[in-house]
């Protein structure tokens, strides 16, 4: 965990050229490489000192945004969510403890989500537990096909 000197300086820059040190062109491009690894990881990747998990995560959502591909991002952050709390994926029986990690991931995903995507995570969120997806689900990545269905692209 960073001590405060992940906001010190020019952070924004150091995040980029932390990136481009990697052999990448974009913050994107560094964390579809690694579509399970959370904000936190990919932080520590990037500078364990000085980069902060929300700091990847401003980044990603400006790139999404000039891009158009905010509904990818959020896709992707639902990977990473689901990674870190349902890391054997969509659990068979929904009892206490499962219903707790289900609705832990969703509540990440949905702490991760652009205003401009808030109803949508929302809907999809309450779809996934009236109509869970088979035992063992894991998308692994904003690609996956029940994914797309539940939230599309937007229109460019």
């Amino acid at each position: 965990m960073t001590d405060g000197r992940s906001w010190q300086g020019n952070w924004k820059a150091r995040l980029y050229e932390r990136v481009r040190e990697r052999g990448y062109d974009s913050l994107t491009a560094f964390a579809e490489a690694r579509p399970r690894a959370s904000l936190v990881a990919l932080a520590k990747e990037l500078g364990p000192e000085d980069v902060a998990g929300v700091q990847v995560f401003s980044g990603l959502v400006a790139e999404a945004e000039r891009a158009h591909r905010v509904a990818r991002l959020v896709r992707g952050q639902f990977v990473r969510e689901l990674s870190e709390h349902l890391p054997e994926g969509w659990p068979a029986t929904m009892d206490d403890s499962n219903r707790f990690k289900v609705a832990r991931a969703l509540a990440g995903w949905s702490s991760f989500t652009p205003d401009t995507h808030q109803q949508r995570v929302d809907r999809a969120g309450d779809l996934l537990f009236s109509n869970p997806p088979h035992p063992g689900w894991r998308p692994l990545g904003p690609d996956d096909e029940l994914l797309r269905t539940l939230l599309p692209d937007e229109e460019a």
